[in-house]
């Protein structure tokens, strides 16, 4: 008999356990989605482009995409202060995934229209 691969999200050696720790909440990936569509957003065009997501959700995700150095933050102390985010270097490195993820949700809607 075969062992068991066991998966642990604690596990920091894991790379897909640290992937999925650092996607984890359900506002990261739509926020990347828009990031990667639209480019440079302020805060106020990211909560218009992402239906049902409140300030304090999107500023935690916000922060914590940032903490992980997934996206950009760019802070102008000008008058009207404002901020731009952008996907990083290593958050660009994500599109070929989304877009492929993009690919199997298209499928995958297809599989359930012909059932």
């Amino acid at each position: 008999m075969k062992d068991l691969i066991i998966f642990s999200k604690e596990d920091v050696f894991c790379p897909v356990a640290y992937s999925l720790k650092a996607m984890e909440g359900k506002w990261k990936m739509p926020i990347l989605w828009v990031l990667s569509q639209n480019g440079t957003l302020r805060f106020n065009e990211l909560k218009k482009s992402i239906e049902g997501i409140t300030n304090m959700m999107l500023t935690s995700s916000l922060k914590e995409l940032e903490s992980d150095g997934i996206i950009n933050r760019v802070q102008y102390n000008e008058i009207p202060p404002h901020v731009d985010y952008s996907l990083s270097e290593i958050g660009k490195k994500l599109l070929p995934v989304l877009d492929e993820l993009a690919k199997w949700g298209t499928e995958l809607m297809q599989r359930k229209l012909d059932l």
